[in-house]
């Protein structure tokens, strides 16, 4: 049989795509329907944690917000809890997302929570601190006289 001839009987050069192509094909729309079904849960918390504003459709509850100054530098910060507002589930506070936020001499530090409760910044990202306070003069005793950069903006 040669490899042009379709044992199908018909005509020499008239064929229809190969049985490997066929499933190649729809393999890959099997794997890429199933990974777009197994990602779609996880559309919803990529989400960047940005400003701690109220946005429609939101509201904040337990706030925890310090102002002071420390060693002559005004440090501020707050730990607010976003809970969506009327979403699926009754808005419950299993989908609250704490975002943490400081500021020296009005600049923003970029602060991370741990696991474990705990904090840690860009400026002290060896060490964590148990508060935001706490997390913040850390920053500012090591900062010493040296000010903040302001954040590049975004390029895409």
């Amino acid at each position: 049989m040669s490899r042009i001839t379709d044992p199908g009987g018909a005509p020499r050069g008239v064929r229809g795509p190969s049985r490997r192509i066929v499933l190649r094909t729809a393999f890959t729309a099997a794997a890429v329907g199933g990974t777009a079904v197994a990602l779609l849960p996880l559309r919803d918390h990529d989400r960047p944690a940005a400003a701690p504003a109220k946005g429609p459709g939101r509201t904040t509850a337990g706030a925890e917000e310090f102002t002071e100054m420390y060693r002559g530098r005004e440090i501020s910060g707050s730990l607010n809890v976003l809970v969506p507002a009327g979403g699926p589930g009754g808005g419950g506070a299993h989908h609250a997302e704490p975002i943490a936020e400081i500021r020296i001499d009005g600049r923003p530090l970029h602060v991370m929570r741990r696991a474990d409760g705990t904090y840690l910044s860009d400026v002290t990202h060896y060490e964590s601190f148990p508060t935001l306070r706490e997390t913040a003069r850390a920053a500012v005793d090591e900062l010493g006289t040296a000010r903040l950069a302001l954040r590049a903006p975004h390029r895409p």
